[in-house]
């Protein structure tokens, strides 16, 4: 069984407060994008999980993939047979897309069909919590009002049709963690729930992102990367999640000319 799981793009990300537990609160609108990692499990006669990467190289032992972990925490509740499972990944890694979380959502949507589980959404949502904060959204894949720790969901009607988005990850990797550190939390500035009042040409200037002034700074190709997709004709260009991936809109598809030819750079539409 495939499942082809997707990335996510951060509409505005406002970082609110500093939670006792150590956690940030935020808000922000989840997108879910074509770009996508592919993700391939089948039943074996083998016990476990084997699993294996092709693609994009992930550091890390196998067994802190999201894909792994997502088997080890449904063996938990259900007796599952065995799996022979693969992920060719595309999805830039650290870049703020969610390519992870997606991949271990996924994972559990295939196992959940695949072993006949007849786990509900709301309970694969429970599942998808525990493996990360972004996890969750990835069960249902619709655009989502964001707050909490990432994890709490409203679904909401951001109309992108016929827009093309292009993501540009320039190769710079952001640890979040000290993304965090450069954040002063404070309220809101704007209801991202009423994005649809607010016309278009208002978005660069009211829809932001927290992690930009800090993460720029310190990495300042960022910022003229967005400067830059401004010039090439974008009505939008934001950095996702606490970077280093930053998004465009443009009305039609473009031939980018200021873009470095290294960059990674791919087209798509808002799913």
């Amino acid at each position: 069984m495939i499942a082809f799981a997707n990335a996510k793009i951060n509409l505005g990300l406002f970082v609110t407060e500093r939670r006792a537990d150590g956690f940030h609160n935020l808000e922000s609108i989840f997108l879910p994008v074509s770009l996508c990692d592919v993700v391939e499990a089948v039943r074996a006669d083998s016990e476990g999980i084997r699993f294996s990467t092709q693609g994009r190289t992930i550091d890390g032992d196998i067994e802190t993939n999201l894909c792994v972990k997502s088997y080890r925490l449904l063996s938990r509740d259900f007796q599952l047979g065995g799996v022979d499972a693969t992920m060719l990944k595309n999805i830039p890694i650290g870049a703020g897309l969610g390519g992870g979380s997606s991949d271990g959502a996924h994972m559990l949507k295939i196992l959940n069909t695949l072993f006949e589980l007849n786990v509900s959404n709301e309970e694969l949502r429970s599942y998808a919590a525990q493996l990360g904060s972004d996890c969750p959204f990835f069960i249902d894949n619709q655009p989502c009002f964001v707050h909490g720790r990432g994890e709490l969901l409203e679904p909401i009607d951001v109309s992108l049709q016929g827009q093309h988005v292009v993501i540009i990850h320039p190769g710079i990797h952001v640890s979040t963690a000290e993304a965090y550190k450069g954040i002063k939390p404070k309220p809101a500035p704007f209801d991202l729930r009423s994005i649809q009042q607010l016309p278009r040409e208002q978005w660069q200037q009211v829809v932001t992102n927290d992690f930009e002034d800090s993460v720029c700074v310190q990495h300042p190709a960022i910022s003229t990367l967005i400067e830059q997709l401004i010039q090439e004709g974008a009505w939008y260009a934001r950095m996702s999640g606490s970077g280093s991936a930053v998004f465009a809109f443009f009305n039609a598809r473009v031939e980018l000319t200021n873009i470095p030819a290294d960059y990674f750079c791919s087209w798509g539409t808002v799913l």
